[in-house]
């Protein structure tokens, strides 16, 4: 069980929804493997197209999982019609991507009503063992909702 209680009764929905909208995460098959509040847990299997000089996955794709899952742990703890962008992030690469899979999973340390403070492991799964090869700290700001909507619009293809 969580110990954080989300602001928005319906955050499972859209946390994923929100999750779903992203093109990158669809584009490096990146998926939801399991969604609590302040916790989530994101999944990929390897692939050639993403792999550096060396066969590793490469550092940039690692750090996009680990943001995601970052901005996807708070998401879940923002009120309803709130976004979230990431402002700041740290990461440590701690050994070289390789594996059958990866997971790549985050937790709320602190949330804020503006700022939320995460965590983030990233593992790579290898004949059934994980091994740690990336960590994140990161912070992230909320959009307030009339903010979020007009972001949106923004962005949006003509």
């Amino acid at each position: 069980m969580s110990r954080f209680q989300p602001k928005n009764p319906d955050y499972r929905a859209v946390s994923i929804e929100t999750f779903e909208q992203q093109r990158a995460m669809k584009t490096l098959g990146i998926s939801i493997a399991r969604l609590e509040p302040g916790e989530v847990d994101l999944a990929m299997e390897y692939s050639r197209d993403f792999t550096q000089q060396h066969g590793f996955i490469h550092a940039g794709v690692i750090t996009a999982g680990l943001d995601n899952a970052c901005g996807i742990a708070a998401f879940t703890l923002m009120a309803a019609g709130s976004g979230i962008l990431t402002v700041e992030f740290k990461t440590n690469l701690l050994a070289p991507a390789r594996g059958e899979r990866f997971a790549f999973r985050a937790t709320v340390v602190k949330p804020g009503r503006t700022l939320t403070v995460c965590e983030a492991r990233a593992y790579a799964v290898h004949d059934g063992v994980e091994t740690l090869i990336a960590t994140m700290s990161g912070t992230l700001m909320a959009l307030a909702p009339r903010e979020a909507a007009v972001k949106d619009k923004a962005l949006a293809p003509a």
